[in-house]
């Protein structure tokens, strides 16, 4: 019994130790798991030119012992002053909440110093218009720094959990938040329209849970995640999960990062970056459209590049606007709205939206064209009005060869129905086979009956 009792005593001393060592260091004593081969690649290409911050597994730079530790200023609970958005600035005295703020700072200003700069010159362009969103919605205009560790302002930021835009919008919260997705635009990626719908989410967020710590946390994680873990360990603050195994190592770093960029963005020379080259702001003029227009045109008529046309309207997935809308709204320079329309009323009609002609074949059917051209079925239909029988001969509109390409998602589209039609086909009974052996050659042949 007694030596039973021994067994016992040096089993746990390990984890004794473990805590005593981690306490001293300020550390919480948390135990990783390790992480399968594939979680690995994807941790080792985080920093990838068009991965986010925010989409694996946390990657922590080698340790300086000789690192000055930041007193983090760290936004918290609101006044309850009238002011929802009023943020009380709190100094960290939690050693581990100081060490995870000092290890972003490292990794933002050394390990990934020259991806970070161009973030923060990527921010001179959206930085001013997400501000005015968020104070227009009466929320903390320090939120528009987030996109430095979601997206980096990238609007064409796609992530591996298929996150979309300078927001990081998945499919599900962006349409829930009014965000349009569909073949012909993804509004994800305008930073207007994702700003406002991520403006409206945190704030909904801050109303669940009282914290704007708590807020971004769960604008990371989720919000079930979130209450899940404040339950568990009875707490309503973020700094105490940091202790815990309810959240992963990412939300543990989502805050610490979040606050570092901002500390950066604010004062850069203090931290290494100079001569930075920020991008000149977001401006421009609308233009309603009650037809569809290709892009080129569009450019040609506000006597601009396609590129800046595109840059101006990052939502647009195709060669034009959508023809399956009433009318749109397409940004174009600032000033240029005279011309435009000016110009545009000087080009024929029929080259305002171009187009593919097909010729339907004997045994045409709408899918079958559609999965040629490799378009959705309610794409052809949108191109061509109420098309609902093919007769030989008849002419069928598509999209235009020398304009059209698949984008990642359509790839992802592709390559789903591909993986579900050979799912199918796997699943189709085989019809037996017999074994016929010809008097001619008298050689075997495998046919089916």
């Amino acid at each position: 019994m007694i030596f039973s009792r021994y067994l016992i005593i040096l089993f746990f001393i390990p984890f004794f130790v473990s805590a005593a060592a981690a306490a001293v260091s300020g550390l919480p004593p948390v135990v990783e798991k390790e992480g399968n081969k594939a979680d690995q690649i994807i941790q080792a290409s985080v920093y990838g030119p068009e991965l986010q911050l925010n989409t694996t597994q946390q990657i922590i730079p080698p340790a300086a012992p000789e690192l000055k530790a930041v007193r983090a200023v760290i936004p918290g609970r609101a006044v309850n002053d009238g002011k929802e958005n009023t943020l009380i600035d709190h100094n960290v005295t939690l050693p581990y909440a100081v060490k995870a703020v000092d290890r972003s700072v490292l990794l933002f200003s050394e390990r990934i110093k020259e991806r970070f700069s161009l973030y923060l010159e990527r921010s001179g362009r959206y930085l001013g218009m997400m501000k005015e969103i968020l104070k227009a919605n009466n929320m903390p205009e320090d939120i528009a720094f987030l996109p430095l560790i979601e997206s980096g302002f990238n609007p064409n930021a796609y992530s591996v959990a298929r996150a979309v835009g300078p927001w990081q919008f998945i499919a599900g919260t962006a349409k829930r938040y009014g965000l349009k997705i569909d073949w012909w635009m993804d509004e994800r990626k305008d930073p207007v329209k994702s700003t406002e719908a991520a403006a409206s989410y945190l704030k909904d967020l801050y109303g669940m849970f009282g914290s704007w710590n708590l807020a971004m946390a769960a604008y990371n994680a989720g919000e079930g995640r979130i209450l899940r873990a404040l339950q568990r360990t009875k707490s309503d603050d973020y700094w105490s999960l940091l202790k815990t195994q309810h959240i992963r190592n990412e939300t543990k770093e989502y805050i610490p990062r979040f606050i570092a960029a901002r500390m950066i963005a604010v004062n850069p020379g203090e931290y290494g970056f100079e001569n930075l080259d920020y991008h000149t702001p977001f401006q421009y003029d609308e233009v309603v459209l009650e037809s569809p227009v290709d892009l080129e045109v569009a450019a040609t008529c506000a006597e601009t590049s396609l590129v800046m046309i595109k840059e101006l309207n990052p939502e647009l997935r195709r060669w034009s606007t959508p023809p399956n809308l009433g009318q749109y709204r397409l940004r174009i320079p600032a000033g240029r709205k005279d011309t435009f329309f000016e110009n545009l009323m000087k080009t024929p009609e029929e080259e305002w939206f171009s187009v593919s002609v097909y010729t339907v074949k004997k045994g045409d059917t709408i899918k079958s064209i559609a999965a040629k051209a490799g378009i959705p079925v309610n794409v052809l239909l949108e191109l061509n009005g109420d098309l609902r029988t093919l007769k030989t001969g008849e002419k069928v509109y598509l999209p235009p060869k020398d304009k059209f390409y698949l984008d990642r998602d359509d790839k992802v589209r592709l390559k789903k129905a591909s993986f579900k039609d050979k799912g199918k086909s796997k699943n189709k009974k085989q019809k037996p086979k017999k074994l016929l052996v010809t008097s001619l050659n008298k050689k075997d042949h495998y046919i089916n009956d």
